[in-house]
């Protein structure tokens, strides 16, 4: 038996290994997005853009993608850090993922998150088309 307790052994040490790459990975998300250290990137995917979306701005709206696990206050910090604007309000919209048929193939289109951020008045954010 004392042969056997050797693989028990280094299963438990790869296993831990494993578990703490996890925790590092979920720590520096957590991190990003709570705005401990804010980086802006890490919130914002890209600008969303659209006819809705160009309408929107012309009213002192714009609208992005962000990161699932985003919530208002780390997304309006972020367009505060990033494009030096005051944020009056943020509306958050999550765009489920829908089925698509191409010929006989079932596939599926992505859900993302958008949010959508009002300036004071006055104010405007330059996004170019990528």
């Amino acid at each position: 038996m004392a042969i056997l307790d050797v693989f028990k052994k280094e299963d438990k040490k790869a296993k831990e290994a494993v578990k703490e790459k996890e925790a590092v990975k979920n720590k520096t998300a957590v991190s990003a997005v709570k705005g401990t250290s804010i980086n802006a990137y890490r919130i914002l995917k890209a600008p969303h853009i659209s006819e809705k979306a160009t309408d929107l701005s012309e009213k002192g709206q714009y609208v992005f993608k962000v990161w699932p696990r985003a919530g208002k206050t780390e997304i309006k910090r972020a367009i505060e850090k990033l494009y030096k604007v005051e944020v009056t309000a943020t509306k958050i919209i999550k765009i489920p993922s829908k089925k698509k048929k191409v010929g006989k193939n079932m596939g599926v289109k992505k859900g993302y998150k958008k949010a959508v951020v009002s300036v004071k008045k006055g104010q405007k954010i330059e996004i170019l088309a990528q």
